[in-house]
């Protein structure tokens, strides 16, 4: 199977500034997907898709592929990832370079390791899924099955459509939400315009394995982890 590393990495951030290229440890935040990516035995090209020309060169520093950039317009704070993987697919497939399956690499996600890379495309081809995902596991008072929603008429519902809740927390299923570290989707999927597709399954992580650094307190967080810094008391 060949498979396509996918990274991400648009020049205008806003939660937290340059992050891309910020420095996290000692080095930039892309350089730890960079690092994991091309470690990854599964992969079969790590390509960098972005907009913004310094971070261009950093990702070509660290060993990235860079064969365009990516056009203004995929590039907004209001762009979803979709079009963007089927630029870059796209992109690629009309200067002959195609694949089977597509995996997206955000930088966010620095803790991500190559053996998650590996058992993800791994489990994409031994369960025949349209796509995996890697996912942490919902704590029992966030369940769906207990989580209510507000209804047209204000009467709150449980999310699940059921009448009533599960009684005992011994009794719920195990419900999972996406840490963001590893998308990996099929490539026919992909142009058909999903990340999902309808058979999706999941790589199970431990909190331990996921950060996400979307605000200024998150990069605290990530240091700690890293060994770069302390993180603040009650972060």
């Amino acid at each position: 199977m060949r498979v396509l590393g996918l990274v991400p990495a648009r020049g205008g951030s806003k939660g937290i500034r340059r992050k891309n290229v910020k420095a996290l440890g000692g080095r930039p935040l892309l350089a730890y997907t960079a690092e994991a990516a091309l470690a990854a035995r599964s992969l079969t090209r790590v390509v960098l898709s972005t907009d913004d020309e310094e971070i261009a060169d950093v990702g070509r520093a660290l060993g990235l592929d860079v064969p365009f950039l990516r056009p203004a317009a995929l590039a907004d704070d209001h762009t979803p990832m979709l079009p963007v993987v089927r630029h870059a697919v796209s992109a690629l497939e009309a200067a002959g370079d195609g694949y089977d399956a597509v995996c997206l690499l955000q930088p966010t996600n620095p803790l991500r390791t190559p053996d998650m890379i590996d058992e993800c495309v791994d489990l994409l081809e031994r369960s025949g899924a349209d796509a995996v995902v890697t996912v942490l596991p919902i704590p029992a008072e966030h369940n769906p099955h207990w989580a209510f929603e507000a209804g047209a008429r204000g009467f709150l519902r449980l999310a699940t459509g059921e009448a009533q809740p599960i009684a005992r927390r011994q009794d719920l299923p195990p419900a999972f939400h996406r840490d963001g570290s590893v998308y990996i989707t099929r490539v026919p999927v992909v142009l058909a315009g999903s990340l999902y597709g309808e058979r999706l399954a999941g790589l199970e992580l431990s909190p331990d394995q996921s950060v996400n650094l979307d605000e200024p307190g998150d990069w605290a967080r990530a240091e700690a982890r890293l060994g770069g810094a302390r993180a603040p008391a009650g972060s």
